[in-house]
């Protein structure tokens, strides 16, 4: 008896993030759309803080409305080219873990350290549940090559530098379409993209996040 309320209580502190999301109305994204493709790299050790943030979190969460563009996305991808697929690293991140990468870039200047992590203190469209990290995938799960990896610090990750780092011979022609690729279907779904991450997407503004929602803490 005694064993099994310590294993319900160890379960119940495990599933903390998630409660969390749940709670404020986010939603898992797979049963939004089951062909969705999610690998957290915040629940692993690859990422750029080497060491999984996330804990027992493997699901990704958004807004409904975030989901449903992500959804849209995913059709749209699907149409123009049936063998590929989305695949999410991240979607609503906790602000704990927002400080925890914050906290890893303390080597640079907060002003060097918001091109790659939003100040925890402002809060980052991830905080709301209202931005997605993603690439192209085949159907079993196997990335499309972009270039870089998922969180590379330096311009070649910059979309706006895709041309020139393309005419110098630092991207190859199918780098810079598969990124063109992934940007064309999350534009069309609604999704705004960045200068600097050719992985991030927002589905509404941070200022529009901050009305329309609360922080995940």
């Amino acid at each position: 008896m005694r064993y099994t309320v310590l294993l319900f209580y160890w379960l119940l502190a495990q599933g903390k993030l998630e409660q969390a999301m749940i709670r404020q109305g986010l939603v898992d994204i797979q049963k939004i759309d089951p062909s969705l493709l999610v690998e957290l790299k915040y629940s692993t050790t690859d990422n750029f803080v080497k060491k999984d943030v996330y804990g027992d979190l493997t699901r990704a969460y958004l807004q409904p409305m975030a989901a449903q563009k992500l959804a849209t996305a995913s059709r749209e991808l699907q149409k123009r080219w049936p063998d590929l697929r989305l695949l999410v690293y991240d979607a609503t991140r906790p602000r704990s873990a927002q400080w925890d990468l914050w906290k890893t870039l303390s080597h640079l200047p907060v002003s060097e350290r918001g091109k790659y992590v939003s100040n925890p203190r402002n809060g980052s469209v991830h905080n709301y549940g209202c931005a997605v990290d993603l690439t192209l995938a085949t159907k079993t799960g196997k990335p499309l090559d972009m270039g870089t990896p998922f969180d590379y610090f330096g311009e070649l990750a910059y979309p706006a530098k895709e041309a020139e780092l393309l005419k110098k011979g630092k991207l190859t022609a199918q780098q810079v379409e598969n990124r063109r690729l992934l940007r064309s279907v999350m534009q069309k779904a609604g999704f705004s993209s960045l200068k600097t991450e050719w992985w991030h997407f927002n589905a509404v503004s941070r200022a529009e996040a901050k009305r329309l929602y609360k922080i995940v803490e």
